[in-house]
């Protein structure tokens, strides 16, 4: 098969604010690679979050952490691009510059659910669904025909599901158990627990 008559290359773009990254975040990306079939997974730890209405851990924590996370995942590019941008962190933004990087590439968004549900306040959000497919984790009982948003209706061609195993795991509750000094076994890998021990992170509610 010639250069010409290559396959467009599959890149999954998934963000978040990683405060920390943990295991659920893992298998997401795991299922992602797998089932949209990606040549590649860039992780993009968000930088300011515009929708967020508490104060972030610093950048460079939280890029360390999803890199020790990530470690040993396959196909996964760590990239810090949105944590050395200036102003609010927006999709579309990055979405774009990796546009212009691969041109020739089909992208996947990878959100939640919750952030399915938000993504008409999305920053441009139209255009989002221009620059790439948006691929929902699928919590238990959800199917294409739950109430979503505007966009569903408007582009329903736009939209895939990623099936997803039920992990009852958030970053908050982490933040809230280190906070309290209980454990958290089982739910962020053990370099991410010593990095956020080291760095006392996390120490108030």
């Amino acid at each position: 098969m010639s250069l010409a008559t290559l396959p467009p290359q599959r890149i999954g773009v998934f963000g978040g604010a990683f405060d920390p990254p943990h295991v659920a975040h893992v298998a997401l990306a795991r299922a992602a690679i797998a089932q949209l079939q990606l040549d590649a997974l860039h992780i993009i730890p968000t930088g300011h979050a515009w929708h967020k209405t508490r104060t972030l851990s610093p950048a460079v924590h939280r890029l360390a952490m999803t890199r020790l996370t990530f470690a040993g995942v396959d196909k996964v590019v760590v990239d810090p691009r949105e944590t050395q941008r200036s102003g609010p962190s927006y999709t579309v933004d990055t979405l774009e510059a990796l546009r212009a990087e691969h041109p020739a590439a089909q992208f996947f968004l990878i959100v939640g659910e919750d952030q399915a549900q938000s993504l008409g306040t999305w920053h441009r959000w139209q255009d989002v669904l221009q620059l790439a497919i948006i691929c929902v984790a699928a919590r238990a009982g959800f199917t294409r025909a739950s109430p979503l948003f505007e966009a569903l209706h408007l582009a329903p061609t736009a939209f895939q599901l990623i099936e997803m195993p039920p992990m009852d795991v958030s970053a908050t509750d982490i933040r809230l158990r280190v906070a309290n000094h209980q454990s958290t076994d089982a739910l962020v890998f053990e370099p991410v627990a010593r990095y956020i021990d080291h760095h006392h992170l996390y120490q108030t509610a």
